[in-house]
């Protein structure tokens, strides 16, 4: 099944429930606007590479679209599409007044230089930048982007449409950006966690975590979820994972993946284990904050955890999904547990419009009704309707960005 099979057959089960036309249907789920560009460089050894760049405008009913820049050599057309759907349904369950766009290249950046990075941006920019902007399309960054690629967005950005730091958020801190934008994805994800946990009659102290991914998403909810207590007992990257039953020293890890060019590799404070056998470990809470597409049903079959917290995007297969509903594992859909990035992007957003900006307290405390409300509203529409939380996410989504199709006069 290919990513944005699997984001149809989701939107097709809440749609079911809306009980909604076939016209209508086809009217949300089909993008508004693909767009597939040539991105050529001269790299430092003077060969010329040649890059496919992309980006999916999927819906703008309720504002501006917002989605990520990603780059990835796995990056195709698909993936964007089906990150773009996912987007809009993102930002209406959460209540902030975008669309959804999503964006990527089709680059290692691992084996490219800084100054090689900074080119395929600025050239990138140079093919889209009459389609984005503040009030049309504002990217941020995703898997393999960083502040650094955004203040590089911007500048090139800037020398088409003059002064404009909204065009894209999560920039960094001194050139316009927000304190706390960098970890609002994963507290997000430690709200959400910490809220579920509430619902399951379980304390902090008495809970284990595993985490797989140790990004910026993935390492930050690991922090927050250590600080409040949580015993986070495995993690992993792209080296494996690290394993340590009585939970992990989060700090020293944080400190070793800063020290050493930002990997785990050869962490030596806990036990080594595959990627496979960190998903299947006997933990209270699983929380896949890598790529998407990580649970078939065979593995399915074989997690141990109790609830899943979905910190990545599209992490679940569709057939997987039935299967955790039948083993009663919960699963918290990823449309709102990682929508801690895009609400603080918003923050930033409207601060850049303004000309202001908000202390970290500010934004966190912003951050943390926005995602507990959310949370609060899932989880009371899959009690009411007695559907998963991931169906209920999802007819929340839909139902605002149809409502706001309709009254617009799209649809007449």
């Amino acid at each position: 099944m290919r990513a944005f099979e699997a984001t149809e057959y989701y939107f097709h089960q809440a749609a079911d429930l809306l009980d909604l036309s076939r016209n209508i249907r086809a009217l949300l789920i089909t993008p508004k606007r693909e767009v597939q560009v040539q991105v050529s460089i001269e790299r430092d050894n003077g060969q010329v590479a040649t890059f496919i760049g992309y980006r999916v405008q999927h819906d703008d009913a309720r504002g501006p679209m917002k989605g990520g820049l990603r780059y990835h050599p796995d990056v195709d057309l698909d993936e964007v599409r089906s990150l773009a759907a996912l987007m809009t349904w993102k930002t209406a369950v959460v209540e902030i007044p975008y669309g959804g766009a999503k964006g990527g290249i089709n680059v290692n950046p691992r084996e490219m230089s800084p100054r090689e990075l900074q080119k395929i941006t600025r050239t990138f920019v140079d093919q889209i930048h009459d389609l984005v902007g503040p009030d049309s399309d504002i990217p941020a960054p995703d898997m393999g982007t960083n502040a650094e690629v955004m203040a590089w967005f911007m500048n090139q950005y800037s020398k088409y449409h003059g002064f404009s730091p909204a065009c894209v958020t999560g920039k960094p801190v001194e050139l316009y950006g927000l304190p706390g934008r960098e970890e609002a994805t994963g507290r997000g994800v430690g709200i959400v966690t910490l809220k579920l946990l509430g619902r399951m009659g379980r304390k902090p102290h008495q809970t284990t975590v595993a985490i797989q991914g140790f990004g910026n998403v993935g390492s930050h909810t690991a922090r927050f979820l250590h600080e409040a207590d949580c015993r986070v007992v495995a993690v992993s990257d792209i080296s494996g994972g690290y394993y340590r039953p009585e939970g992990l020293d989060v700090p020293d890890l944080i400190r070793y993946l800063h020290q050493n060019n930002y990997s785990l590799s050869g962490y030596p404070n806990a036990e080594p284990i595959s990627n496979e056998q960190l998903l299947t470990l006997p933990v209270d809470v699983l929380i896949p904050a890598a790529l998407g597409g990580v649970f078939d049903a065979d593995l399915a079959r074989e997690v141990r955890a109790k609830a899943i917290i979905e910190a990545a995007n599209g992490p679940t297969w569709p057939e997987a999904d039935r299967v955790f509903q039948q083993r009663e594992i919960l699963v918290f859909p990823d449309i709102v547990a990682n929508a801690g990035g895009v609400t603080a992007s918003y923050f930033e957003w409207v601060q850049n419009r303004q000309h202001y900006r908000w202390g970290r307290d500010r934004v966190r405390q912003e951050l943390d009704r926005i995602m507990s409300e959310s949370f609060e509203r899932v989880w009371e529409l899959a009690t009411q309707r007695k559907v998963s939380l991931r169906t209920a996410a999802y007819i929340l989504g839909i139902g605002r960005v149809g409502r706001a199709t309709i009254l617009g006069g799209s649809v007449t």
